[in-house]
This record gives C-alpha cells, structure tokens and sequence, in this order.
C-alpha cells in the first residue's frame, strides 16, 4: 500500500538495504518497512552449500576416467560477494531481479573442475583411482588459496572424492589384470606352499637320515664295546686258563716230586728194612730153632701154645704111634674158637 513493503529474511540470509546508492541497513535475520520507490533490497545467502560434480577426465596416459565428488562452501563476506553478483530482490522481494545467484555455484564448480584436472594429469591411471584423498587435499588447498574465491568472500568448507572410475572398457581389462595378478599371486602362493612342504620333508627326511646314521653309529659303538668287552673276557679265561695249567703244572711238578722223594724214602726204608730183616735173619741162622720158637712163644695165649705143640706134635707124627687127647682139653679149646668166630662175624 502507498509503495510500502515489509522484508523479513531468514537468519541464513544476509539483508542489506541501499538507499540513494548507500547501504543504510544490514545484517543477518533482519526484518523490517522499506520504501519500494527508492529502496533496493539485497539478500545474500550465508548458509552451507554442498555442491556435487562429476568430471570425465583424462590422466597422463591418456585414460579416461570419472572424477565424482562434492564441494561444501559458504559466503562468509556478504559484502563482498554482493559487490561481484547481482543478489538484488525484486521490488516485491519475491526473488531475485537476476540470475546471478545461481552462477555462484557454477563458478567454483568450474574452480574445482581445473583444479581436479590438473591433479588427475600428474597421475597415471592406477595412481589416479587410488589417489582419492590427496585429490581431494589439492582441490581443497587450492580452493582455499585461489584469489576467486577470496574476491568473491567465500569460504570453503571442504571437498570430498566419492570416486574415481575409470571406464567400463578400461575397468573390465583392470579387472582382468588384477584377476590374473591374483591367480598368479595364488600360483605363486601354491608354489611357495609347495616348495616349503619339499624343503620340509627334505628335511625331515634328512633328519631321518641323521637319526637312523647316529642310531647306527651307537649300536656299532656298542658292537665294538660288546666285542672289546668279549674279547677282554676271552684273553682273561684265557689267563685264567693258562694260571690253571701252570699251577697244575707246578702242583704236578710238586706231587711228582713228592712222590720221587716219597719213593726214594720208601725204598730206603725198605733197603734198611731188609738190612735189619737180613741181619736178624742172618743172627737167627747159627740160633736153634727151639730157641727161636721159645722166644716166640713168650706172651702167647694158652691156645696159641697148645696149637704150637700140636704143630710140632703133627712134625714128628711118624714117631708117634698113639695121641690121646683128652676131653677136657678140647672143651677148654673150643670155647675160645668160638670167641674168635663171634668176634670175625661181628666185624663183618
């Protein structure tokens, strides 16, 4: 009514009123009656933008590759920003007069796709798709320090790869040389597992053959101990044998000598027996034999008596014609016969 308006703005969104060519108000948030006639309304956006891009690139071996990430900034001098772009409102405020709010955007997508090539090209393409964060730190360090953005009084928030992909043609041939690195990585792996079973059953078995050598080598030691051991044995029943002999020999040399001297004794004995037997019997041979026989007779029995004269009785029987011999005498004979005859018997 009568050229008056009301503006109320958002406390994201930065209001400034230009009257006669000077700003008379501004601030975030503001809310107020403005003249429409000879007022100008400028309205800056200071929230957050995050702003996605998809670039198709190429790295320095002329691969082509899909660089996807998003860019998030803010206006952070409003001043400066509606000093560049048209961010004036229309006399109603029901948008803005122009279209340059929407080019801000495009100009820091367009700072981001420089810098993004320029990171790409220093990279071949294995470098390229694993390189993601270093990307993403040059964009972002070279956003920050690119006077654009600073003349336009925006602030950059960050900047992040999602992504970098390289065609489909290009990524079935990675993928195939990746399959077969990894198939050969896994023959590689088989191989080595192999090889290791080989050197550790080499070496098992030549600890094997260790053991069964030592093992031989001990029972030939033992052998040779056991052979030593029966042949010291052998050479000492041998010794043992041999002591024997000498000492038979020298008991039989002893006996043998003992049995010369026994024998030389006992023929001296004999020699001087038969001297003295000689002796006497050559004293007795100038003795009457009635002498003889009376000496004999000295300490004889009664029967033994009797027996000698019946003997001498018997020697002259031819002078004598009769003999009568009493009962008496023969009663007192017989009993001692008998004595004689018991005792033998006896004996046995």
């Amino acid at each position: 009514m009568f050229g008056i308006g009301f503006v109320k703005a958002q406390p994201t969104t930065f209001l400034i009123q230009y009257r006669a060519g000077r700003a008379v108000r501004e601030g975030a948030g503001l809310s107020f009656f403005y003249y429409r006639p000879t007022c100008t309304l400028v309205a800056v956006p200071v929230a957050s933008q995050d702003q996605p891009f998809i670039f198709e690139l190429l790295t320095n071996d002329f691969q082509s590759v899909t660089v996807q990430g998003q860019v998030s900034f803010r206006v952070a001098e409003p001043r400066k920003t509606a000093a560049l772009l048209n961010y004036a409102l229309r006399p109603d405020a029901s948008g803005y007069a122009s279209d340059d709010p929407e080019k801000l955007a495009a100009r820091v997508l367009a700072l981001v796709e420089v810098l993004t090539q320029q990171a790409i090209r220093g990279l071949a393409l294995k470098q390229a798709l694993l390189a993601t964060e270093s990307v993403a730190e040059r964009i972002s360090s070279g956003l920050a320090a690119h006077k654009e953005i600073a003349f336009l009084g925006l602030e950059i928030l960050g900047v992040s790869i999602l992504g970098i992909k390289p065609t489909p043609e290009t990524t079935r041939a990675l993928e195939a040389e990746a399959r077969e690195a990894i198939l050969k990585a896994s023959d590689e792996a088989i191989y080595a597992r192999r090889n290791a079973a080989v050197e550790q059953e080499r070496a098992i078995r030549e600890n094997e053959l260790d053991t069964e050598v030592a093992v031989e080598q001990k029972k030939r030691l033992i052998r040779e101990t056991q052979m030593e051991a029966e042949a010291s044995l052998r050479r000492r029943k041998q010794e043992l044998r041999q002591a024997d002999m000498e000492a038979d020999i020298t008991l039989e040399e002893r006996r043998k000598a003992w049995v010369k001297e026994h024998s030389e004794n006992s023929r001296t004995l004999a020699e001087a027996e038969a001297y003295r037997v000689s002796s006497v019997m050559g004293a007795l041979e100038k003795v009457d034999p009635r002498v003889v026989q009376s000496l004999a007779a000295v300490g004889m029995q009664p029967g033994q008596l009797i027996a000698q004269a019946f003997g001498n009785i018997a020697e002259r029987a031819e002078k004598i014609g009769q003999l009568n011999v009493s009962p008496e005498l023969l009663q007192a004979l017989l009993p001692a016969a008998e004595r004689r005859e018991e005792v033998r018997n006896g004996n046995r």
